[in-house]
């Protein structure tokens, strides 16, 4: 939220209207273990928002002021010890994100501890959305847990402590800043931590992991990249260098980085780049050449 709340106070100190773009803006959010406390925290976030986007922004448009989310199945959950446990966490974190309300879902892949995900796998996860969006009838209801004194309460209490944070990060200068002063990094950093300690110690029980564990060795068919791939790739970016106009890159590579220098849009920059065959590669060299990169 302390991320949006800067991204927007951007966009309008550039002049740009929140009660219009702010109709376009979406959330990521990741769907973690615990279920409940999961549910309430996409409940949370978008009173939340609601709230960030009328009062602190001033809009009035009611379609700015909706929070629309894509969630993703938490790929830090998954194990590498028996993974056909993970099917089971990828379909209750699925059905968290569902009854929270998420507009969009990615389900992971039960292997993706291991490597990316095989065909077999990736079929598997979207069979599970699958069965979630047409034969459990949970997506019949906008709101099914509405009204549970478990999920109203959860919700209250994490909107209470997500405003909180939001103030300490106001008063650190706001989110960039907080970056800058390490704020979020060590926060991060804390919380994996703990959140660690408490499975060594067993306080908080991963399956598979630190309680009822298998001995048995399982030899699994891992998916694994064809080296061809590369060459391949290789070969038809050299072909297409060759046949560009290496004239029209630079200058268009010139006029990008002049662009990124002073306040005008640098999307059109991007897409002249882009129609005169620039790479990504060279694209992004062109913005780290005036922006550079983060440091620790």
């Amino acid at each position: 939220m302390a991320n949006a709340i800067a991204y927007v106070d951007a966009a309008v100190h550039t002049g740009l209207d929140i009660n219009r773009f702010g109709a376009q803006l979406s959330f990521f959010f990741n769907a973690h273990n615990n279920f409940f406390e999961e549910i309430a925290k996409f409940r949370a976030a978008r009173r939340v928002w609601a709230k960030i986007v009328k009062e602190r922004f001033g809009a009035n448009n009611p379609d700015a002021m909706k929070l629309r989310f894509h969630a993703q199945t938490g790929g830090s959950t998954l194990t590498a010890q028996q993974i056909e446990t993970n099917v089971v966490r990828i379909t209750m974190q699925a059905l968290a994100a569902v009854l929270g309300g998420c507009q969009s879902l990615h389900t992971n892949s039960r292997d993706e501890a291991l490597s990316l995900p095989t065909e077999e796998a990736a079929r598997l996860a979207l069979r599970t959305q699958q069965v979630i969006a047409h034969e459990t009838g949970v997506a019949d209801s906008v709101d099914p847990l509405s009204g549970s004194y478990l999920i109203e309460h959860l919700t209250d209490e994490i909107e209470k402590k997500a405003e909180d944070y939001i103030k300490k990060i106001d008063a650190l200068g706001g989110a960039v800043r907080a970056i800058e002063r390490q704020y979020y990094q060590n926060e991060i950093a804390e919380s994996a931590y703990t959140y660690q300690q408490a499975i060594e110690r067993k306080e908080k029980i991963v399956v598979g992991v630190n309680e009822f564990i298998s001995t048995d060795h399982v030899q699994h068919q891992l998916f694994s990249v064809d080296p061809s791939v590369r060459t391949d790739q290789v070969r038809r970016l050299n072909a297409l260098r060759a046949k560009r106009d290496a004239q029209k890159v630079s200058s268009s590579l010139t006029l990008l980085k002049k662009a990124v220098v002073g306040k005008e849009n640098v999307v059109p920059c991007i897409l002249t780049c882009v129609e005169n065959y620039a790479t990504l590669g060279e694209i992004s060299d062109a913005l780290r050449t005036v922006w550079g990169e983060y440091a620790e």
